[in-house]
């Protein structure tokens, strides 16, 4: 029987939000490694409470059998020189590398407003296509200083941040040169009023890493029409686990089971805690996922 060969992995946000400490905040590293491995997971995305140096880390998730998937990195690239952007990333670009890690999540944070008190309207934009292609330029040549020491980089497109829609997508793959993989979030390309199943189509060829996370399009459609932050959609519910949402995962993964995708698929659900139990959100979204995986190849070789 075919299988595909895709590993589950999870972002820590379910158990607790840097972003946001009151969200998980007091909930101690082990009870997320320790409960994510008992539901399946087989690897972890990183987050402030992990050990910052590899042996330290690789102690850490080798208790657990963990792998780590990749880390997010918050880079400055719209404001920042390439070389300082080297000299920034050198700590967590060893770590990520020393871990095991090909790929890491490059989420630009210059001007964004993802954390702030702000609508998600007032996002900073390039204003011309000299400041896309000045952008652009460094990233690719940012990304292959990655690629030099292993790890490729994996653009997380982001709410509030100046990579947001489709169309920002779109400018940022025709741009940046093919070292610069894309990281595809199916839960903030839908937020973003995106058809989720468009852009990957459009853009499957540079996908390195794949984020699933489910929307609830009613919440979404709240927080456009009152002007709401970020955090404020996350707190009340925007996002949740694959399959708990809108979102057509058997047609996404499907897709990528075709194309050959071999890489990890990570459920990161950013919801409050105390709505959402961690561990039952966790399980939730895994089985729903692990089940899919089961099936695709069947549903892959129906749609072909």
């Amino acid at each position: 029987m075919t299988t595909w060969n895709v590993k589950i992995g999870i972002n820590p946000i379910s158990w607790m939000n840097d972003d946001l400490p009151s969200l998980g905040g007091e909930t101690p590293l082990e009870t997320a490694l320790k409960e994510g491995a008992e539901i399946g997971y087989v690897g972890f995305e990183l987050g402030n409470k992990f050990p910052k140096d590899a042996p330290a880390l690789n102690a850490v998730l080798g208790k657990y059998g963990l792998a780590c998937v990749s880390g997010w990195y918050s880079g400055r690239l719209a404001h920042r020189s390439v070389e300082e952007e080297i000299a920034a990333v050198g700590p967590h670009l060893r770590l990520l590398a020393g871990s095991g890690a090909t790929v890491m999540v490059y989420g630009e944070v210059a001007d964004a407003i993802q954390g702030e008190p702000r609508p998600l309207y007032k996002r900073p934009r390039f204003q011309t296509q000299q400041q896309w292609q000045e952008y652009a330029d460094k990233l690719t040549a940012f990304a292959q200083h990655l690629l030099d020491h292993g790890v490729r980089l994996a653009y997380h497109h982001h709410m509030g941040a100046y990579v947001e829609t489709p169309a920002d997508v779109d400018q940022l793959m025709a741009l940046t040169g093919p070292e610069v993989g894309l990281l595809f979030d199916t839960g903030h390309i839908t937020f973003a009023g995106g058809d989720a199943l468009a852009v990957l189509n459009k853009h499957i060829d540079r996908i390195c890493h794949v984020h699933c996370k489910d929307v609830r399009p009613n919440v979404v459609k709240l927080a456009r029409n009152g002007h709401w932050s970020f955090l404020q959609a996350v707190i009340n519910g925007a996002f949740s686990v694959p399959g708990d949402g809108s979102i057509d995962f058997p047609a996404i993964l499907t897709r990528l089971y075709l194309h050959g995708y071999e890489g990890w698929l990570v459920v990161e659900a950013e919801q409050d805690p105390a709505v959402a139990p961690s561990y039952e959100y966790a399980k939730m979204g895994h089985d729903y996922l692990a089940r899919l995986v089961d099936a695709i190849p069947r549903l892959g070789r129906e749609a072909a």
